[in-house]
Protein backbone atom coordinates (compact mmCIF):
# COMPACT_ATOMS: atom_id res chain seq x y z
CA UNK A 1 0.00 0.00 0.00
CA UNK A 2 1.16 2.97 -1.35
CA UNK A 3 0.59 6.31 1.01
CA UNK A 4 0.33 9.75 -0.19
CA UNK A 5 2.64 12.20 1.46
CA UNK A 6 2.51 15.79 1.12
CA UNK A 7 5.63 18.15 1.85
CA UNK A 8 5.36 21.17 3.63
CA UNK A 9 8.30 23.30 3.74
CA UNK A 10 7.38 24.96 7.66
CA UNK A 11 9.37 28.58 8.72
CA UNK A 12 9.91 30.16 11.96
CA UNK A 13 8.31 33.20 12.41
CA UNK A 14 7.23 36.31 15.14
CA UNK A 15 4.00 37.16 13.47
CA UNK A 16 2.85 33.56 11.13
CA UNK A 17 -0.10 35.40 9.39
CA UNK A 18 1.92 38.76 8.11
CA UNK A 19 4.67 36.22 6.80
CA UNK A 20 2.12 33.93 5.48
CA UNK A 21 0.03 36.79 3.44
CA UNK A 22 3.77 37.73 1.95
CA UNK A 23 4.33 34.28 0.32
CA UNK A 24 0.49 34.05 -0.67
CA UNK A 25 0.51 37.18 -2.52
CA UNK A 26 4.37 36.16 -4.00
CA UNK A 27 3.07 33.32 -4.79
CA UNK A 28 0.15 33.65 -6.06
CA UNK A 29 -1.55 31.29 -3.76
CA UNK A 30 -4.51 31.26 -0.76
CA UNK A 31 -3.71 31.37 2.95
CA UNK A 32 -5.37 28.43 4.84
CA UNK A 33 -5.77 29.60 8.87
CA UNK A 34 -6.38 26.63 10.61
CA UNK A 35 -7.93 25.67 14.69
CA UNK A 36 -3.96 26.89 15.71
CA UNK A 37 -3.23 30.41 14.77
CA UNK A 38 0.12 30.06 15.40
CA UNK A 39 0.09 27.76 12.62
CA UNK A 40 -0.48 29.05 8.85
CA UNK A 41 -0.24 27.03 5.58
CA UNK A 42 -0.26 28.56 2.30
CA UNK A 43 -1.43 26.61 -0.49
CA UNK A 44 -0.09 27.58 -3.93
CA UNK A 45 -0.76 26.41 -7.54
CA UNK A 46 0.95 22.98 -8.39
CA UNK A 47 0.52 21.42 -5.09
CA UNK A 48 2.81 23.97 -3.64
CA UNK A 49 2.71 24.08 -0.01
CA UNK A 50 4.52 26.07 2.58
CA UNK A 51 3.90 26.70 6.27
CA UNK A 52 4.81 29.76 8.78
CA UNK A 53 4.81 28.55 12.51
CA UNK A 54 4.87 31.27 15.52
CA UNK A 55 8.40 31.35 17.51
CA UNK A 56 8.40 33.38 20.02
CA UNK A 57 12.01 34.06 20.25
CA UNK A 58 12.50 33.96 16.80
CA UNK A 59 15.57 35.89 15.48
CA UNK A 60 16.38 36.15 11.61
CA UNK A 61 19.31 34.28 10.20
CA UNK A 62 22.33 36.59 9.00
CA UNK A 63 23.06 35.13 5.73
CA UNK A 64 25.45 34.72 4.21
CA UNK A 65 27.18 33.16 7.49
CA UNK A 66 30.49 32.02 6.54
CA UNK A 67 30.22 29.99 9.95
CA UNK A 68 27.25 27.93 9.53
CA UNK A 69 25.10 26.83 6.97
CA UNK A 70 21.65 27.97 6.32
CA UNK A 71 18.44 26.67 7.96
CA UNK A 72 16.61 26.59 4.96
CA UNK A 73 16.41 28.76 1.82
CA UNK A 74 13.72 28.45 -0.87
CA UNK A 75 14.46 28.83 -4.59
CA UNK A 76 11.33 30.25 -6.93
CA UNK A 77 11.63 29.71 -10.43
CA UNK A 78 10.29 32.09 -12.77
CA UNK A 79 10.15 32.15 -16.78
CA UNK A 80 12.92 33.81 -18.21
CA UNK A 81 12.18 37.23 -18.96
CA UNK A 82 9.90 37.47 -16.15
CA UNK A 83 12.96 38.29 -13.33
CA UNK A 84 12.94 41.55 -13.39
CA UNK A 85 8.80 41.91 -12.82
CA UNK A 86 9.41 38.74 -10.40
CA UNK A 87 12.01 40.89 -8.54
CA UNK A 88 9.85 44.44 -8.92
CA UNK A 89 6.43 42.14 -7.38
CA UNK A 90 8.76 40.73 -4.45
CA UNK A 91 10.22 43.93 -3.37
CA UNK A 92 6.49 45.53 -3.35
CA UNK A 93 5.16 42.97 -1.32
CA UNK A 94 8.32 43.43 1.48
CA UNK A 95 11.17 41.33 0.52
CA UNK A 96 14.93 43.07 0.64
CA UNK A 97 17.38 42.23 -1.69
CA UNK A 98 20.00 40.71 -0.62
CA UNK A 99 22.44 39.70 -3.96
CA UNK A 100 21.05 40.59 -7.19
CA UNK A 101 23.59 39.57 -9.09
CA UNK A 102 25.59 42.62 -10.07
CA UNK A 103 22.21 45.24 -10.21
CA UNK A 104 19.26 45.33 -11.37
CA UNK A 105 18.60 43.02 -14.85
CA UNK A 106 21.82 41.13 -14.25
CA UNK A 107 22.10 37.20 -13.44
CA UNK A 108 19.52 34.79 -13.98
CA UNK A 109 18.86 33.84 -10.07
CA UNK A 110 18.77 37.14 -7.50
CA UNK A 111 18.36 36.33 -3.48
CA UNK A 112 15.94 38.41 -1.14
CA UNK A 113 15.42 38.49 2.20
CA UNK A 114 11.43 38.06 3.02
CA UNK A 115 9.86 40.30 5.93
CA UNK A 116 10.56 37.92 9.05
CA UNK A 117 14.55 37.52 7.62
CA UNK A 118 14.06 34.21 5.49
CA UNK A 119 16.43 34.62 2.83
CA UNK A 120 14.70 32.79 -0.77
CA UNK A 121 15.93 33.08 -4.30
CA UNK A 122 13.83 33.94 -7.55
CA UNK A 123 15.85 32.08 -10.58
CA UNK A 124 15.15 32.67 -14.49
CA UNK A 125 15.04 29.02 -16.12
CA UNK A 126 14.18 28.52 -19.40
CA UNK A 127 9.95 28.16 -20.12
CA UNK A 128 9.26 24.88 -21.06
CA UNK A 129 5.86 23.74 -22.61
Amino acid sequence: MTVTKTPVLVLDSTQPRQLADFYAALLHAEVRVGADPDFVEVAGPDGVRLAVRRDHGYAPPSWPRPEDSQQSHLYIRVAEGDLDAAEREAVGLGATPVDSGAGPGAGNARVYADPAGHSFTLEAVPHTA
